[in-house]
């Protein structure tokens, strides 16, 4: 059995009080008697279906000449799907055409999943130092540029030739999971959506097109006179990439009748940790946490990066206490979460962590990862392959488990390595983005049970990880 944890306050979250460790708030994610047997089965009571106690491009030049193109409507067959994989090299146009909601947009009965997050167009290109040093520009930084910044290195990119795509990493684990869903098999199409902030200029049509491709409805409504945020992302022969990030209207977050609506018809709410660099944008997503689970809706929160936990303690501490069902990780995260050093065992936070929240996911690179429930984390072994390009492997993975925890998984282990799978196979290619072929085949191959019966089970399994 796992050693036990003591488990105290994080040590600058003077909000939480003590009360929560013994008599933790209802969550909609509820772990009953959780225990694993050496069939690695967990035993909870499961009943998704009514959301209550649950385990209970390549671009030729720079776009100033705007051209239009035809509306592509969401739900597209999958052949489309395929025409719109970030590895194809057909070429992307970007309209100037300002794109509405319309009766096209129309949102079904309920949404599996509703993602919140920035919404930046990312532009990739190859570039020399000469390239860099020209402009002034740090190899191997991240910077954040205005509008004026980010003209001048556009218009030096001119002529060039590089890849433009609905970036950030919410998009991606949306999209993976849109085609891991895409597919008869486990059950219906899932519904996937995202909500955010893009401005009423061409890129703002350009993403809200690319995610409809992908089975990814977009939905909300473009900001006026608003310019669309952008990741500009350099990269040298020695594989050093410069990233210029201009946030544009990404930073701001809409809260109207018409949202709550959305969000009263949502089965999974997935907030991307980046937005809490924004301070109005915090009051704004506490908002509509409460709503989302006034309507029962489960509330997950992506880590993001370990500066913006740094930055935003508190606030990240305040949304997982009052909130959060779930939350996605890297190693290096849920240490900052726990403040602790770096050289404790990712296992430590794991189980830290599962203290306040029911179902914790915590990736350790090609070591494997964590799931954690009530004190305990669950080792998930890594799914082999030959890395080609890591980024974008913990997107990946957090679709894994929101697929699992949508179909019905009963299975803590099998939901974890099919996680492991998707991350792997995105990581042996080049680009963030599941392939429709690879969703597809990762989908058909695994079969979920979806018995709601609880199972008893002994606690004593060599897959249980211990201090």
């Amino acid at each position: 059995m796992a050693a036990a944890l003591s488990v105290v306050p994080p040590p600058s979250f003077s909000r939480l009080s003590s009360s929560f460790f013994t008599s933790a708030r209802p969550h909609r994610l509820v772990i009953f008697s959780c225990s694993f047997n050496n069939n690695n089965k967990v035993n909870y009571p499961f009943n998704y279906k009514t959301r209550r106690y649950v385990y209970s491009t390549k671009i030729n030049s720079i776009p100033n000449d705007i051209h239009n193109s035809s509306s592509i409507q969401p739900h597209q067959q999958q052949q489309q799907q395929e025409d719109d994989d970030d590895e194809d090299d057909d070429d992307v146009i970007i309209s100037d055409k300002v794109e509405e909601l319309s009766s096209a947009d129309m949102v079904p009965d309920r949404w599996d999943v509703l993602g919140l997050g920035q919404a930046m167009v990312d532009f990739s290109g190859i570039v020399n130092d000469d390239f860099l040093m020209r402009l002034g520009l740090d190899k191997g930084t991240r910077k954040v540029v205005n509008h004026e910044e980010r003209g001048r290195v556009l218009q030096a990119m001119d002529g060039c030739s590089y890849k433009a795509a609905a970036g950030g990493s919410l998009s991606n684990t949306l999209v993976a999971l849109a085609r891991l869903g895409g597919h008869p098999t486990g059950g219906p199409a899932l519904n996937v959506a995202m909500a955010g902030s893009i401005g009423s200029d061409p890129l703002g049509g350009f993403y809200r097109t690319k995610l409809r491709r992908a089975n990814v409805s977009f939905l909300s409504a473009p900001v006026k006179d608003g310019t669309t945020g952008t990741v500009i992302v350099l990269t040298t022969s020695d594989a050093q990439r410069t990233m210029l990030a201009y946030q544009g209207t990404s930073s701001y977050i809409s809260y109207d009748l018409s949202m709550e609506s959305i969000i009263s018809k949502t089965n999974i709410l997935v907030v991307e940790g980046y937005l809490f660099e924004f301070p109005d944008t915090i009051k704004t997503i506490k908002k509509i946490c409460q709503v989302a689970r006034d309507s029962g809706a489960l509330v997950a929160v992506t880590a993001s990066d370990v500066t913006c936990i740094e930055r935003h303690y508190d606030d990240f501490w305040e949304i997982m206490e009052n909130y959060a069902d779930i939350v996605f990780a890297n190693s290096d995260e849920a240490r900052a979460f726990c403040h602790f050093s770096s050289e404790e065992s990712p296992v430590s936070s794991t189980q830290y962590l599962s203290h306040f929240v029911p179902l914790v996911s915590v990736t350790d690179g090609p070591r494997g990862s964590y799931i954690g429930v009530k004190g305990e984390a669950l080792y998930i072994p890594p799914s082999p392959c030959t890395p080609v390009d890591t980024c974008g492997a913990g997107d990946a993975y957090a679709s894994g488990i929101l697929y699992g925890l949508l179909r019905g998984a009963s299975d803590l282990k099998g939901m974890g390595s099919l996680a492991a799978r998707v991350a792997a196979t995105v990581v042996a290619q080049q680009g963030t983005r599941l392939r429709v072929q690879d969703a597809a085949r990762l989908a058909e191959s695994f079969a979920f049970n979806v018995e709601s019966a609880s199972l008893q089970a002994d606690v004593g399994s060599d897959q249980i990880s211990s201090l």
